[in-house]
Order: structure tokens, then C-alpha cells, then sequence
């Protein structure tokens, strides 16, 4: 399929979704997946049609065991390096380019595509009535009504729409993880002290029984992270609560004093806690918080190459080291593959401020989950490039993103967050199975929970 034909489907999808407001959506479940994507596959043969996604396991896996790569035996179609990265960029982001360009080393292996990404019914159907229900606050920028475990603008009319679309993505009800972060030093060929975590996730948005936004109280995301290394932080503790219509929350417990103290605004390009200034909050999960500084602009979909069905990167049977290199990942671990994308353009409102007056945002049709960004400067140069890819968990079943990188170009250094290798296998099934409690994520009790 080429890009005129993609950008005259989004086209239509977005007239058709401004039509369709209380007059139903036939196209769900029709000519789109049930929760928008296209269903067809191109005409190139690259991208494949969607058939419902590979929803189920290999035979004889059980959660809670190393996790296989169904795709594991597949070689690379073609690599794209910087002898030949002109011939690609038609398919590259901005900031993609720059790396392969500027990254000594660096190449992205093209492998068979795959539109692996599935959901349960239940989530299908409580998509299907957002798609006539769903609607954004009057300031343009909050959510007012939609239900969670499910997409909430399937069909999507402009840029915010696409984000809520992300930030909302369903990963089961909730799930606990053990995870590293690596921040290689400047000029060094080590890539330097782990900071390794354990951490809870899970949102009231998530729940299958969830009514809608006033339901959840206004909660979009429940987070915690406790710190196990180096010694340095260890013991050391972060409680989040991502709010949809005001700031968020954020309460800091330090092991070495003992207390639990209220962080100021956490939020927007504030930096992230840990990480050398070489984040900033909204980049956690590619893009969360308040939508309220930049204009979103949908600017159609297009093909691009981008991380997926990534099992190799993601196995916790790695060992660090094979995973991470002081400027990117492990080239022979990742995979890319062809996929549509959404792309949403950011731009600074007037009178706003933010680090990054520029942003370009590609958000995986299938999953809805942002899987490259570039970030700007004031020049309009890239400044930091991002990338994750989704794998199938498939005993929620969902599809996930963990592993991911971002690329600073000013500072010629990266950043590798929710690393699994050599962790515990994550238990994605925390909350549904009642090792995830409500009460883990009050300030009150933060305390007591790190000191058990």
C-alpha cells in the first residue's frame, strides 16, 4: 500500500468518525481491526494483512518460564547501515537516520513483518463502545468520557485523540517486573553501573469492569519503584499517581532517612530522578502526562520501520552485557520490521515552554503504543531519538513494550530503561491474581511497604 493511499484511508477514517458520533462505527471489525488498524496489508507484500494476531503460545510454555521467540529461526531480509541508509529513509524517522548516520556501528536488520498484536474479546467489544462514546474534556486536551481495557478513539479525529489512545494502553490489570537501567558514561567503552528495580504497575483504567473515567477517580496510572542497586539508592523508593486532569503525584521514600517526603511538580520536562538529565518525565513510556503544551497534529499514517516482536531483546536469559552497549542495544538482538504507523506531530502552544518545542510521534496501528519519537530543538534539529517494540504476553493476552532506548545527539550518550536481562521472569498476571493490592500504592503506607 503506498503513502497517498494510507493518508487518503486515515483520511476517511477520521471524516467517518466525525460522522459517526451516536450513529454506530460499521467500520470496526470490517474493513479496520477491532480496534482501528487497517485490515488489509500493503500491496508490496511487506506488511501483511491482519488475520487476529498470534494469540497463543507455544506449545508446552507456561507463564512464569523463560519467554520463546516464535520467530526465533526468521533471518534478516536486509540491513540498512549508513552505506545505504539514503535508499531507506523514505521509511526511517528523522531521528532513525540520524543514528544510523552518526552511530558508528549502528544498522537496523529488516526482518518478515508480522502483525502478531492481539486482545481479548472483551476488550474488542468495550472498544466498540467507546468508538460512539468516547470524548475528550472541552479543554481539548483532557479525557471526559471513555471506558477502560479498551481503546478509546479507535478511529481517531486529531492528535490528542491518538495520544489518550496510547497513554491508555491496556497491559493486563497490572503487573510486577524487575528491571535495570543502564546510563553508559560519556566516551567510555563500559556501559556502566546497573540501577536495578523492582517495580508495580497498574492503573483503575485497566480494570474490565471499569465504567469510565470518574470511575477510575481520575487516576491514570499507578506506579511503584523501589531501587535495589547500587547501594548507593538502595532501599530508596518512587510512588507515582499519573492523574488525567491535574498534576501528578509523586512521593519520594529515602531509605537512609527513613521518611517519606511529597515531591514538587513531577511533570512535563521536569528530570527524570536517576538519570543524569538525560530524560525527561514525559519521555517515561515514550510520552505520558498532561497534553495541555503542545498542539497535536494527525498528520496521517505512513510505513515505517520500527523495533517489534521483540522476545530476543526482551529474554531474561541475557546477560546484561549482551544486551547493552555504550551506544545502542545489542544490533544482533533487536529486530525491525515493516509496519503502518500514525504519525502525530507536536508543536510548543505559544506562551508555552517545554525543552523540546518539536516532537514527531509514530503510533503502532495495531497496539496503539508510540514505538519511535524524535524530539527537536529550537533549530529544528533532532535532538533525541527514542525507540521500543511490542512482544505478545500472551497470558493476559496483550501486547507489551519493555526494552527501550533514548539517543541525546547534543550529548552523544544513551539511555537503556526496563532492561529484563538477568532479572526474574516478570509476572504479568500481578493483579489479576492478587499479588498487586490497591493499598501498595498509598503515600501512607509507602513506608511501611519499603521497610517490610
Amino acid at each position: 500500500m503506498n503513502l497517498l493511499r494510507q493518508l487518503a484511508l486515515g483520511a476517511m477514517v477520521v471524516l467517518c468518525c466525525e460522522g459517526a458520533a451516536g450513529s454506530g462505527t460499521p467500520e470496526l471489525g470490517q474493513e479496520l481491526t477491532p480496534v482501528g488498524a487497517e485490515k488489509v496489508g500493503d500491496t508490496s507484500g511487506g506488511i501483511p494483512a491482519w488475520t487476529g494476531g498470534d494469540m497463543k503460545a507455544p506449545a508446552g510454555w507456561k507463564p512464569g518460564q523463560p519467554r520463546p521467540d516464535p520467530y526465533g529461526s526468521e533471518k534478516p531480509q536486509f540491513s540498512i547501515n549508513a552505506a545505504n541508509v539514503d535508499k531507506y529513509k523514505d521509511k526511517l524517522s528523522v531521528g532513525q537516520v540520524e543514528m544510523i548516520k552518526t552511530i558508528p556501528g549502528y544498522r537496523m536488520d529488516i526482518y518478515p513483518a508480522h502483525r502478531s498484536c492481539g486482545f481479548p474479546e472483551f476488550y474488542y467489544e468495550r472498544t466498540k463502545k467507546n468508538a460512539k462514546t468516547a470524548k475528550l474534556a472541552a479543554d481539548g486536551h483532557n479525557l471526559s468520557e471513555a471506558l477502560g481495557a479498551a481503546v478509546p478513539f479507535p478511529m481517531p479525529k486529531n492528535g490528542v485523540e491518538a495520544l489518550w489512545n496510547h497513554q491508555l494502553g491496556w497491559k493486563g490489570e497490572g503487573f510486577h517486573v524487575n528491571l535495570t537501567t543502564y546510563i553508559p558514561p560519556k566516551g567510555s567503552d563500559q556501559i556502566g553501573e546497573p540501577l536495578s528495580q523492582e517495580e508495580w504497575d497498574t492503573s483503575p483504567m485497566w480494570s474490565p469492569t471499569n465504567k469510565g473515567v470518574a470511575d477510575a477517580g481520575g487516576v491514570d496510572y499507578l506506579f511503584l519503584n523501589v531501587f535495589t542497586g547500587p547501594a548507593s539508592v538502595a532501599g530508596d523508593a518512587t510512588l507515582a499517581r499519573y492523574n488525567m486532569a491535574r498534576e501528578n503525584d509523586l512521593w519520594l521514600y529515602f531509605s537512609s532517612m527513613r521518611r517519606v517526603r511529597r515531591a514538587p511538580t513531577y511533570q512535563y520536562d521536569a528530570p527524570q530522578i536517576n538519570t543524569e538529565n538525560l530524560l525527561v518525565v514525559d519521555q517515561y513510556f515514550m510520552f505520558n502526562g498532561p497534553m495541555d503544551r503542545y498542539d497535536f497534529k494527525l498528520a496521517g499514517k505512513k510505513e515505517l520501520y520500527v523495533p517489534y516482536n521483540l522476545y530476543r531483546l526482551n529474554s531474561t536469559q541475557n546477560k546484561p552485557e549482551d544486551v547493552v552497549k555504550p551506544r545502542f542495544f545489542n544490533r544482533d538482538l533487536m529486530r525491525y520490521e515493516a509496519h503502518r504507523v500514525w504519525v502525530v506531530e507536536a508543536t510548543l502552544k505559544s506562551g508555552m515552554r517545554h525543552t523540546f518545542p518539536k516532537r514527531t510521534f509514530y503510533i503502532d496501528e495495531d497496539t496503539w503504543q508510540i514505538l519511535v519519537e524524535d524530539m527537536f530543538d529550537t533549530q529544528g534539529k533532532v535532538w533525541r531519538a527514542l525507540e521500543t517494540g511490542p512482544f505478545m504476553v500472551w497470558e493476559i493476552p496483550a501486547c507489551i513494550t519493555a526494552a527501550n532506548m533514548s539517543y541525546d545527539f547534543q550529548a552523544a550518550r544513551a539511555v537503556f530503561d526496563r532492561v529484563f536481562a538477568g532479572q526474574p521472569e516478570p509476572d504479568w498476571l500481578a493483579a489479576r491474581e492478587g499479588r498487586i493490592k490497591q493499598d501498595m500504592f498509598d503515600p501512607d503506607g509507602l513506608r511501611r511497604f519499603t521497610t517490610r
